[in-house]
């Protein structure tokens, strides 16, 4: 059983930095495909982002976090993570660590991360003015 164990959530200030980690065990290290997405209260699931193992790591963003967040991936380690800057009041959510089922969650792109079948409980993001 795939498992996933995010961390580094908490309370930060608008402009703020923070870093999220994902450990990953049982999933096939160095390929496949992994992302984040996030969820706040009363709000449908958004695909935040995404990194394609398999093809060279590839990233794609929400539109709404280019420029700002950054996905990556230490193989050695098996951790994934989620570099986020600049954050703003709007990026308060509960940021879940995803990652595609092998032949059947086939789209490796951020708009697809929060449909992938391997998720997290979840760290909590709260960005105050």
């Amino acid at each position: 059983q795939v498992q996933l164990v995010e961390s580094g959530g908490g309370s930060v200030q608008v402009g703020g930095s923070l870093r999220l980690s994902c450990e990953v065990s049982r999933y096939t290290p160095g390929s496949g495909c992994m992302g984040w997405f996030r969820q706040a209260p009363g709000m449908e699931r958004e695909g935040v982002a995404a990194i394609d193992i398999d093809s060279y790591g590839r990233t794609s963003y929400a539109d709404s976090v280019k420029g700002r967040f950054t996905i990556s991936i230490d193989n050695a380690k098996n951790i994934l993570y989620l570099q986020m800057n600049s954050l703003k009041a709007e990026d308060s959510a509960m940021y879940y660590c995803a990652a595609a089922r092998p032949f059947l969650d086939r789209i490796c792109h951020s708009d697809a991360v929060f449909r992938w079948g391997y998720r997290g409980q979840g760290t909590q993001v709260t960005v105050s003015s």
